[in-house]
Parts: C-alpha cells; sequence; structure tokens
C-alpha cells in the first residue's frame, strides 16, 4: 500500500467517524425531547412569570403627546378656535391700522377702481369700434368729467339764484316758531326767548376760535381733496388702459399652483363690481328722476339740486336714500309747508320703496345680493375708518370679498384626462 492509499483511508475513517458522533448527538437530543414530553422539566426553583406589559393608553387622532390625552376634547377645541381667532383679528386689526395711515392714497384708488369698473363698458364699445385703446379711455374720461362739471354748474347756479328765497322762507318760518312757542302749549314769554337767544349768541362767541379752527381744517381738507382727485383721474386713466397687464403681474406673485385659481377669484369679483356699480348708477338715476319730479309738481326750490343729492346719496345703501330724503322733506317744509312736505315725504317713501322692493332685486339679482345686516355694518365701519367716503366704498368692498371668497371656496369636480369617456359620475 503506498503513501496516497493511506492518507486516503486516514481521510475515511475520520469522515465516518465525524457521522457517527453527529448521529449520536441527535439521537440524545431526540431522546431527551421525548423524555421531557412525557415528564414534563425539572425546575428546582419555580420563578412567577413576568407581568404583562400596561395596555396603551387611548390617544384621539387630534393629539399628539401623552399630555393632550389628559386635557378634555371640547377644552382642546375651544382653546384651538380661540387663538386663531385671536390671530385673525390681530391681522385685521394691522389691515386697517395700515388702510388708516394710508388712507389719502388708499381711498383715492379704490374710487378709482369704482370709475374703472364704470366705465370699462364704454371703453369697450370704442375698442369694438376700431379705436385705439389710448384714443378710447381719453375720449371716455373727457366725456365723464365734461358730465359731472355740468352737473356741478347746474346746481351751483341753481342755488345762487335760489338762495335768497330759501332764506327768507327759513326766517319766515323761524318767526312761526317763535310764534308757536308763545302761543302753543309751552307759552314762553318774550323775555325768555331772548334769554335763549342771547346764550346761543354767546355760545357761538365764545366758541369762535374753535370755528377758526375748524376752518382751517377745512382748507387742509380742501387741499387733500384736490390731491385725491388727481390721483383718482391718473389711476383711473392707468386702470382702464393697463388694467389687464397690472392683474396679471399681481397674479405672478402667487404661487404657481394658486395663480390659476386667484385669477378665476379675481375675474369674477371684478364682474361683481362692474354689475353693482352700472346697478347702482341706474337704480340711483331713477331715484333722482322719480323724487326730482315729484319736487318740480310741488315748486319745491332747487329740485335739480335736490335731485343731485338724491342721485349721491343712493351710492350709499339704505342710508344716503334716507339722509337725502329727509333733506328734501326739510326743504319742502320751510319752503311750502307742512301739507306740501307730506306730500314731498309721501313722494320719498314710495320711490324708495320701490327701490328696495322692485329695482334692487330685479337689476342686481342674487350674484351681488348682500344681507341687510352686513351692509349696516359696513357702512359703520367705513364710516369709523374713512368717513363718508368709507361709507361709499363700504359695500362694493363687501360685495367683492363675498364673490371671491365664494368661488375660492367653491368645490370644482376633478380634472379628467384626455381620451377617457366618461360612462357615469354617478355612485
Amino acid at each position: 500500500m503506498g503513501r496516497f492509499q493511506q492518507v486516503r483511508a486516514s481521510l475515511q475513517r475520520a469522515y465516518q467517524a465525524g457521522r457517527d458522533s453527529v448521529r449520536t448527538a441527535r439521537a440524545a437530543r431526540e431522546l431527551e425531547a421525548r423524555s421531557a414530553e412525557a415528564f414534563g422539566p425539572v425546575v428546582t426553583e419555580a420563578e412567577p412569570p413576568p407581568p404583562p406589559p400596561p395596555p396603551p393608553a387611548p390617544v384621539h387622532p387630534s393629539t399628539t403627546s401623552r399630555d393632550d390625552a389628559d386635557v378634555p376634547y371640547s377644552l382642546r377645541i375651544s382653546a384651538a378656535w380661540s387663538w386663531r381667532l385671536v390671530v385673525l383679528a390681530i391681522a385685521v386689526y394691522g389691515v386697517v391700522q395700515v388702510i388708516g395711515i394710508l388712507r389719502f392714497v388708499v381711498i383715492p384708488l379704490a374710487i378709482a377702481l369704482l370709475l374703472t369698473a364704470l366705465l370699462a363698458p364704454a371703453v369697450g364699445w370704442l375698442l369694438r369700434a376700431r379705436l385705439h385703446r389710448t384714443l378710447a379711455v381719453v375720449v371716455v374720461m373727457i366725456c365723464g368729467l365734461a358730465a359731472v362739471a355740468g352737473t356741478l354748474t347746474l346746481v351751483v347756479n341753481e342755488f345762487v339764484s335760489g338762495a335768497p328765497q330759501l332764506g327768507a322762507d327759513a326766517a319766515k318760518g323761524i318767526r312761526q316758531i317763535q310764534n308757536w312757542l308763545q302761543t302753543g302749549p309751552l307759552h314762553l314769554s318774550d323775555a325768555q326767548i331772548d334769554t335763549y337767544v342771547n346764550e346761543a349768541q354767546s355760545w357761538i362767541t365764545d366758541n369762535s376760535t374753535r370755528f377758526t379752527s375748524v376752518g382751517l381744517a377745512t382748507a387742509a381738507t380742501v387741499a387733500e381733496i384736490v390731491t385725491g382727485a388727481l390721483l383718482v383721474l391718473f389711476s383711473t386713466f392707468f386702470f382702464l388702459r393697463d388694467g389687464r397687464k397690472i392683474w396679471r403681474f399681481i397674479v405672478r406673485l402667487f404661487p404657481v399652483g394658486a395663480r390659476w385659481r386667484m385669477d378665476d377669484a379675481g375675474q369674477a369679483s371684478w364682474g361683481a363690481l362692474g354689475s353693482y356699480v352700472r346697478a347702482t348708477v341706474l337704480v340711483a338715476f331713477i331715484d333722482a328722476v322719480g323724487i326730482g319730479i315729484a319736487l318740480v309738481i310741488c315748486r319745491i326750490p332747487f329740485s335739480f339740486a335736490l335731485a343731485a343729492l338724491v342721485f349721491l346719496g343712493a351710492f350709499i345703501p339704505i342710508v344716503g336714500a334716507t339722509l337725502s330724503g329727509a333733506v328734501a322733506v326739510l326743504v319742502a317744509l320751510v319752503a311750502q309747508g307742512p301739507i306740501v312736505a307730506l306730500i314731498v315725504l309721501g313722494a320719498v317713501i314710495g320711490v324708495q320703496q320701490l327701490e328696495g322692493h322692485v329695482l334692487q332685486p330685479l337689476i342686481m339679482g342674487r350674484a351681488v345680493a348682500i344681507h341687510p345686516l352686513a351692509v349696516i355694518v359696513g357702512i359703520a365701519s367705513g364710516v369709523v375708518i374713512a368717513g363718508i367716503v368709507g361709507a361709499l366704498i363700504a359695500v362694493p368692498l363687501i360685495a367683492v370679498l363675498n364673490t371671491a371668497i365664494r368661488r375660492l371656496n367653491k368645490r370644482r369636480p376633478p380634472s379628467i384626462p384626455p381620451g377617457v369617456e366618461v360612462i357615469s359620475t354617478r355612485g
């Protein structure tokens, strides 16, 4: 036997010995397992099993920690609403403060937007007539300024011509009041009436400094009005000429995903503003014509001026019509007496009822319909912030915001990829 065969035999013996040891160990383990199943394990010291872990505390989906779960749900919701409302109130207050600081710029821009919404259809007609945009805007603005200047000229001329007669009628009315105070239920004597008149005169004398300061403030106000009027003219011109470019620039300031929604809401709001302004002008014109005819029939002085006042007052819903009608009734009372004043009052009430129940719903429709409470609150807020001009622009602003918020919150159906045929949209 050679050396190679000896090595081979040794390897075979070693391999066979390893297999025998593995088989022996496996047999021993199987025997031990069968013994454990038959007799059970032999434990020298019995130890108690570990306690099960405690179940996790129930956590509401709106909580983020264990502390939140210990707070009642109603309290957490109330706190969440509270701090959000506080943040919103602070933001609104900040916006109002900024508007108050920049009111000499914001108010003319708002008036320019109203005029732009009013004059835009006329510019569109001239553009369809193949006129250049700049020339069309200039023509429309010149015609508008001519109409305003002509109306003011007629009002001033009528006031100048009728002021002496109205003063005489007012003096006559004061004498009638004095006679009523003496012969009426009060039975005041001449000495008592003279005492009251002297007190009124002394009060005017004592407050002459205040009246002088008011005059100086009025002069400053006139300068502000002139500056604001120039800003209104320039802003209206550029809004009419470059309004679309300005709006596209504003839309580009928003994120890409929100641009189409902002553009859609802006277009809808602009349409609502245009409808509101044109409908208000038409309703105001009808009011002015109706009340003006009644004043002419009753031969009330300043009929055209009062009709113009009614026209301007109609731009302030509810409040403006009431105040302008009261002025017309007061002038009728001074000029023609109580009977004619009652007739004018009936005419004013009839025209206003026609406006509120027929013209407003018919002309404006539901697109710009606003609840009366919102109108009153908006007018009051506008008066507090910016006076009469604030009352003029408050309601259009509410109409625009109402339309924009509704359009932004409107749910749209999901977009359908091209080439997909829709069988049914019902679930």
